[in-house]
């Protein structure tokens, strides 16, 4: 671990992600417009602090990242039965989450796509978490960088949201420092994001 912990960069950006979610989750009516612009302004951010990593092949990044969203999105099934056979009170949470967030309409289909799953994956692991690495161990800063992913959603008002992001978050940082490949991770979460909210909702 490195002697020095000041990053200004990183906290700006952190403090910049926090202020543009608070407005993001602050009308439901308008998310996906605010939600959009914002992943827009991380992604511009993001691009300016640190290169594009892809260190895999074009067959490795789509075959390992197709297959890490599809196994993400069982993992949170498997979760979701198993609340059910506890009588954990998530069901409602959940329904009210696809309510609130989930797309609708067309454009918001193309903007979580390419738009919301590329921006997350480029700030929070192509910029946090690599920023991170320089102060932490690597267990450690996927980590810190999960749990930073997941304090932005405390705006939805939903702890169910926090701990979706958090545990999605460890997947993905963790692919992220195995294989160096922006890429990767961003199949991963576009084909997580389709399954959750196309093929197979768990609402």
């Amino acid at each position: 671990m490195k002697n020095r912990f000041f990053d200004l960069r990183l906290i700006i950006g952190y403090v910049l992600a926090h202020a543009l979610m608070y407005f993001t989750f602050y009308d439901r009516a308008i998310f996906w417009y605010i939600f959009t612009g914002s992943l827009l302004v991380l992604i511009t951010f993001a691009m300016f602090q640190e290169d594009v990593e892809d260190q895999a092949s074009f067959f490795v990044y789509i075959s390992i990242g197709a297959f890490s969203g599809i196994l993400l999105y069982f993992i949170f099934w498997l979760g979701v039965q198993g609340f059910d056979l506890l009588n954990l009170p998530f069901e409602k949470s959940i329904k009210k989450l696809y309510r609130w967030f989930a797309p609708s309409l067309f454009w918001q289909y193309l903007a979580l796509i390419l738009v919301a799953a590329p921006g997350e994956e480029l700030f929070w692991r192509g910029f946090v978490q690599k920023r991170l690495l320089r102060f932490f161990r690597p267990f450690v800063s996927i980590v810190f960088g999960a749990l930073l992913y997941a304090s932005v959603h405390i705006y939805s008002g939903t702890f169910t949201l926090m701990l979706a992001a958090f545990l999605s978050g460890l997947m993905w940082g963790a692919l992220y420092l195995w294989k160096k490949s922006m890429p990767l991770v961003i199949v991963s979460h576009i084909v997580f994001d389709i399954m959750i909210f196309i093929i197979l909702p768990l609402k």
